[in-house]
This record gives C-alpha cells, structure tokens and sequence, in this order.
C-alpha cells in the first residue's frame, strides 16, 4: 500500500549549521544580499547556541553557531559537518501533519511547540542523510521566531539527546 504524501506547503526556513556565525553573516548578508532580521544567543540546561536569522526572499536562512563543545550544533557539525541542518516545511495544520507522519513511521525529537505565533514540530533526524525536517504554521502571518519557540525547542532537543 503507497503512502499518501503530506501536502505540505512551501519552505519556511533552511536551517545551517557554521563553524563561525559572523563570516556566515558575512556572506549571506554582505555577498549574497540578504537582509540579516535577528540574532539570537539560546542557552539550555547544559549548551547553547548563537543563531542569526536572514530573509532570503521568500524563505529564511536560518545560521547556527555553538557557544559550547557539547552543544548541539557541536554535535551536529562533529557527525555531518557544516550544511543543512534542518529544513522547515509550511503546513496548515502541525497536529494534523505530525499525526500523519506518525501514522507512516515518523518518529519525533520534540512533541508540538506552541508559542503566540508559532506552532513547530520536529522530527527526529535521519541517520542515512543527516536531515531533520521541521514541520511550522505560522499564526496570523506571525514573521521571524519567537524567543520562547526558540528555547522551548533547544531545551526538548537536549532532554531528549537529539541534535
């Protein structure tokens, strides 16, 4: 029996893992052009992180530098190496998709994330590609991320060992 594909919308965000955040501001603003919106630092329990958010026309780019040996994005960048970690996929309905994606033998590194404007699930990264996909509605046309979604998600991440 074939799946049903998720209808899932447009890309939201890419999220990119660096070795050092400022010359990948550097280039994503100053080379390709893009308008840098927010830099943020994210601590949890036992890491963190600093990320920069830039609009790329249509979608974010999302930069990720860890602030700690033990951090996520250390880990990350230790198994894969710089590049895509993560990409965020527009949906109408997070609950909805999750129960879908479940239902097709998805598994989950964080339960939903619900913030005023934001509502994001993430899934629990592939080991043949090393791709974690995000799966976001955006409420009332909410832009940007919300610092409580950002440390809600850092802090499941943690507890459960994902990255």
């Amino acid at each position: 029996m074939k799946s049903k594909s998720l209808a899932g919308g447009r890309i939201d965000h890419v999220a990119i893992a660096v070795h050092d955040l400022d010359a990948a501001i550097s280039l994503y603003r100053d080379v390709f052009g893009f308008h840098l919106m927010a830099e943020r630092v994210t601590r949890g329990q036992y890491s963190g992180m600093r990320s920069a958010e830039l609009d790329a026309g249509g979608f974010s780019i999302v930069l990720l530098q860890s602030n700690a040996e033990d951090s996520q994005v250390s880990r990350y960048l230790s198994e894969y190496g710089p590049g895509v970690q993560h990409i965020a996929i527009e949906v109408d309905d997070v609950a909805r998709a999750s129960e879908a994606l479940a239902k097709n033998g998805m598994k989950f590194s964080t339960s939903v994330i619900r913030g005023e404007g934001l509502v994001q699930i993430f899934t629990s990264r592939d080991a043949n590609s090393g791709m974690m996909f995000e799966f976001i509605s955006r409420v009332s046309g909410a832009q940007g991320f919300e610092q409580g979604n950002v440390q809600q998600l850092f802090e499941q991440l943690e507890e459960s060992g994902a990255y």
